[in-house]
């Protein structure tokens, strides 16, 4: 007997084979913890929609598809306009997909039958979406269960599914979300994976930037240079976020590279250079930072700064284990930030007055992390019952609850030197009484520092995802040698 063939999403070449029984393996979970949930009913039904195909504004240019990530994570589809239903009892999949015209066949390719996507999906059946009033009628479900919550990062709400014909069902759009949000948040192995390629590819891509970079270059040269290495070396389309490549002062503005802002000033012999970016492959993403002087050498200012910020990563890097309180984690970046600019002379008097003033977010006002996934900044950061701390820095924590084994999250503490916040802080005699304006002065325009790294939590403390050069003496001797690797 021949053996079956395990359908998988492969782009050829050295780029990872994702085996289609991480979805199956997804979808297992879901209705595992749906049936533990009080409230969900026998012969409940999940039905999911996917993302549409979209244009740019008025006109028929299609935008680059990607799809929603919460019919990614279930199904692993890459088409568009798609549905998907789940029988919770059986575990039993469905995928419907669009029953195209026969002009598609001569603008866009071949036509495929269901049982294509049933193979390449490895689910248990494929009808066409419209028939999927028709078809979810006769599975006579007692209840359907559609998605709808807040993400608690952009405050939007997910899209809850609909489709001709809803309407004759009785809906449920409030027990599937927390349920979905508390799988996504812990990774499977195939999952970890995944995270752990983007994480590799998205490493050697951040060192192909440190040798390639110097005085003279654009920085938008580099956004490109990163993108292309992901792509031609990692089947990477997309990236996780809008690509920030900061040099000089750009590199204390925080989210640098947006259209108004779109990385466009010429790096400068001198400059700082933050480049903040992480390739995506099959929606999973990754999100790493990386700091070092244009000129591969660091100046005395520049080094103390980084040092400061790379003290603060290792700390708590060594302090993350299951059950502490990612928020203690910030305030305790916070507190090392704050000790090292006192022995630079920024700051002066007491660290434990600073910080009842909160002086950590003047020079840090992001929070230190967020947990990563099919989302760069993935869903279930705060759940029902964890609200956020109202003070600064730490209401921009993307997540405030204890961390657990199998999360995986960034750690991105940073120093920067924003005078919008060091005027504020100077205008503020609470905070003032802090700071050494002359030494400060010397710092204005320096831009910031912020070393980020993608970690998974495990049973004693983290598995470390991202592979660049950290520390002072590695990146001088890494960007010296053209031939050094890493």
């Amino acid at each position: 007997m021949a053996a079956r063939h395990e359908p998988v999403y492969w782009l050829g070449k050295d780029t990872l084979r994702v085996s289609a029984a991480l979805f199956v393996e997804n979808r297992r979970r879901l209705c595992q913890g749906l049936k533990a949930k009080e409230g969900v009913a026998p012969k409940s039904v999940v039905v999911l929609q996917g993302g549409e195909q979209k244009q740019r504004y008025c006109t028929d240019t299609d935008m680059l598809f990607r799809q929603e990530s919460f019919f990614h994570w279930a199904f692993g589809v890459t088409e568009s306009d798609c549905y998907g239903a789940i029988d919770v009892d059986t575990e039993k999949s469905i995928l419907f997909v669009p029953k195209l015209p026969e002009s598609y066949a001569t603008w866009m390719g071949e036509i495929y039958p269901k049982e294509h996507f049933k193979t390449k999906y490895a689910v248990d059946e494929v009808q066409y979406t419209c028939d999927i009033a028709d078809f979810l009628s006769k599975m006579k479900p007692e209840v359907l269960l559609t998605l709808r919550g807040v993400n608690t990062d952009s405050g939007s709400i997910c899209r809850e599914a609909s489709f001709p014909g809803i309407s004759q069902f009785k809906v449920n759009n409030t027990l599937l979300h927390p349920v979905i949000v508390e799988c996504r948040l812990t990774k499977t192995d195939m999952e970890l994976e995944v995270l752990r390629y983007t994480n590799r590819i998205s490493s050697d891509a951040h060192k192909e930037i440190m040798k390639k970079v110097k005085p003279g270059l654009k920085e938008y040269e580099m956004e490109s240079l990163f993108q292309h290495y992901c792509y031609t070396r990692g089947g990477m389309r997309h990236t996780s976020y809008t690509c920030i490549c900061g040099s000089g002062n750009n590199s204390s503005v925080l989210h640098y590279g947006h259209a108004g802002a779109p990385n466009n000033k010429t790096i400068n012999d001198g400059d700082m250079c933050l480049f903040d970016m992480g390739g995506e492959y099959y929606c999973y993403s990754s999100d790493i930072t990386c700091s070092f002087p244009a000129n591969g050498k660091f100046t005395p200012d520049q080094k103390a700064i980084y040092e400061a910020v790379l003290k603060s990563s290792r700390a708590v890097m060594a302090a993350i284990k299951p059950g502490v309180k990612w928020t203690e984690m910030h305030r305790l970046a916070d507190r090392v930030h704050l000790e090292e600019l006192l022995k630079i002379g920024i700051l002066r008097g007491s660290v434990e007055d600073m910080m009842k003033v909160h002086m950590g977010s003047v020079f840090m006002p992001h929070g230190l992390g967020h947990l990563l996934g099919i989302d760069v900044h993935d869903v279930g950061g705060y759940p029902e019952g964890i609200e956020r701390v109202n003070e600064p820095g730490l209401k921009s924590l993307r997540m405030g609850r204890l961390v657990q084994e199998r999360m995986v999250l960034t750690v991105e503490p940073g120093i920067y030197f924003i005078n919008h916040l060091l005027d504020q802080a100077l205008a503020n005699p609470s905070q003032s009484c802090f700071i050494n304006n002359e030494v400060l002065a010397r710092f204005r325009g320096f831009g910031g520092v912020r070393i980020e790294d993608d970690i998974a939590a495990t049973a004693q403390g983290i598995e470390l995802l991202t592979c660049v050069p950290r520390t002072v003496e590695e990146i001088e001797e890494f960007m010296d040698d053209s031939g050094k690797s890493f």
